[in-house]
């Protein structure tokens, strides 16, 4: 893993100063969009290979600058939690964003087949990434939020999609969610409600429309809270991924 600390500090500082160029020329591409999860292109291609976790441990290499060679994320939530995540779920969010179908200018550079390679990398990375170790303390919620008020809501409009456990639903792209940030977590649900989030499943914008700021904290902060199997999770928050030593 040579040079990995001056990959990650160019990765890190070239994809803040490229936020606004990849944003500028997405514009017009925004048009394509090919809505929720209709398949076809590099999604069918990468769920059918069979992956290199060699090379995808190299690919997460440029992943890492944000996301850490862990995979955790950052827990003010700047940065979401990849490890753990549904294979399944990252593909299409992968290839979303390479497709101009999902809105993200500081990935969007490092997500092209010229930055970490065609189909076959994405098979590989993602592959890598869901074997890692999940944060065993992820960020929470706010202390003052409604737990029983975010239980309710939560089992009322979460649970068919995203599991009694928030265990996702791989087979049907339903992502994960316990363990990841509040922070990413409580402003992903803002921009699928207020229609800001283009490849956002319908059923969930239809569902959650009616929520309010406080019932997307409560809920939120309860999903935040749901506790990880143990197995799936690192020994201490203080784990260093090994690969990167």
């Amino acid at each position: 893993m040579k040079f990995k600390s001056a990959i990650r500090m160019l990765a890190f500082s070239t994809a803040i100063a490229m936020t606004s160029i990849a944003s500028a020329s997405e514009d017009d591409a925004h048009a394509k969009a090919a809505g929720w999860n209709k398949g076809g292109g590099e999604q069918d291609a990468a769920l059918h290979l069979t992956p290199n976790l060699e090379n995808g441990l190299d690919v997460f290499e440029v992943c890492s600058a944000c996301h850490l060679p862990e995979g955790w994320g950052t827990k003010e939530g700047t940065f979401p939690q990849l490890a753990g995540q549904h294979r399944k779920v990252l593909i299409k969010q992968l290839a979303d964003i390479r497709a101009l179908n999902r809105d993200n200018p500081t990935m969007y550079p490092f997500a092209l087949p010229e930055s970490i390679g065609d189909e076959q990398a994405i098979a590989d990375v993602t592959e890598y990434i869901y074997k890692l170790k999940m944060n065993p303390d992820n960020g929470k919620g706010p202390d003052t939020s409604d737990m029983a008020k975010g239980e309710k809501l939560y089992k009322d409009n979460c649970v068919k999609c995203h599991g009694d456990i928030g265990q996702g639903d791989a087979e049907k792209f339903y992502p994960r969610l316990a363990g990841q940030h509040y922070n990413y977590m409580l402003r992903q649900f803002e921009w699928i409600r207020d229609g800001k989030r283009r490849n956002a499943n319908p059923d969930m914008v239809e569902q959650i429309k009616g929520f309010s700021q406080q019932d997307m904290v409560d809920v939120i902060n309860f999903v935040s809270r749901i506790p990880v199997p143990k197995e799936d999770v690192a020994p201490s928050k203080d784990y260093q991924n090994p690969d990167f030593d």
